[in-house]
């Protein structure tokens, strides 16, 4: 199964800020950031699985995290490397300054 997943030449900065103004998206970063790849079903983010679902996919569409599929488990990881290529010091001056929620 493909995903959808922007390349590093289609990262739009607009796409990026919109999908980090949520509070329960930049959680979901804030703990990749800190821990790594997570397995999206074993983050404790206190919503719905369907409301889960849709903060996973606008943040893998618009660019910010990668998802990979190993078995019936989604693997998320932050694009940080594609991000920081595209809007250098993009994530960290988000991460740094946000309000944690």
């Amino acid at each position: 199964m493909d995903l959808h997943q922007p390349t590093v030449e289609q990262l739009d900065l607009t796409t990026i800020l919109q999908a980090l103004g949520d509070p329960v998206r930049l959680k979901i970063v804030r703990e990749l950031a800190a821990a790594g790849e997570q397995i999206c079903g074993a983050m404790d983010l206190g919503i719905s699985k369907s409301t889960r679902s849709h903060h996973f996919k606008t943040l893998r569409e618009a660019g910010i995290t990668d998802t990979r599929i190993e078995g019936t488990h989604r693997h998320i990881s932050l694009r940080r490397a594609d991000l920081d290529a595209r809007f250098p010091g993009l994530l960290d001056a988000v991460l740094q300054t946000a309000p944690v929620a």
